[in-house]
């Protein structure tokens, strides 16, 4: 099989080929789904140091749970809900290591890589710069509708919460977002 031949695969197609164990179908799942990944859990404010990890936790929990998939969300969506899950546990392991370094009195210095980043143009910081004021329920919707377009309805199944209390967090987000950005009220 050539490669071009599957890049015409649909979802479905790709799901099934997966289970039954298609090494081509995994890498192609890999190829589409990385880059969505990535951008997302970057946006829920997974930070350089742990956004291999985060992906790698995300591509290995879709590996292991894709035969129970039934196929009634798009593949993405429930790929979101994955990135949720990973984004948290990444901010919980992040807080425990620098709890344990400030036990440890050592400082946290950040890798050279980082730290030899050109700054990002003015509108990137300003949304880096909100995005890192909200907390991570309200981050989360925010993202999911603002930036991946999601409907109301969608991000209640990636969350896990009923659509009202999307939109109640949508609400909050938008004008904390608005406050640590310095915009006004948007009528």
């Amino acid at each position: 099989m050539f490669v071009s031949d599957t890049q015409s695969w649909s979802e479905g197609t790709l799901v099934r080929r997966c289970v039954a164990g298609e090494r081509t179908a995994w890498r192609l799942l890999h190829r589409r789904y990385f880059p969505v990944a990535r951008a997302f859990l970057s946006r829920l404010g997974v930070g350089p140091a742990d956004l291999d990890d985060a992906c790698q936790e995300v591509f290995l929990q879709l590996f292991r749970a894709l035969a129970g998939f039934r196929g009634e969300a798009e593949l993405k969506t429930w790929l979101y809900r994955l990135c949720v899950t990973a984004a948290g546990r990444s901010r919980r392991s992040r807080g425990f290591r620098r709890r344990l370094l400030e036990l440890l009195a050592l400082e946290h210095a950040e890798p050279a890589a980082i730290a030899q980043e050109r700054p990002a143009d003015e509108e990137r910081r300003l949304l880096e710069r909100g995005l890192a004021s909200l907390p991570p329920r309200e981050r989360a919707v925010f993202v999911l509708f603002e930036l991946e377009g999601l409907s109301g309805k969608e991000i209640a199944g990636v969350v896990g919460s009923p659509e009202a209390t999307v939109y109640r967090r949508l609400h909050y987000a938008r004008a904390a977002f608005r406050a640590a950005i310095g915009a006004g009220e948007v009528t």
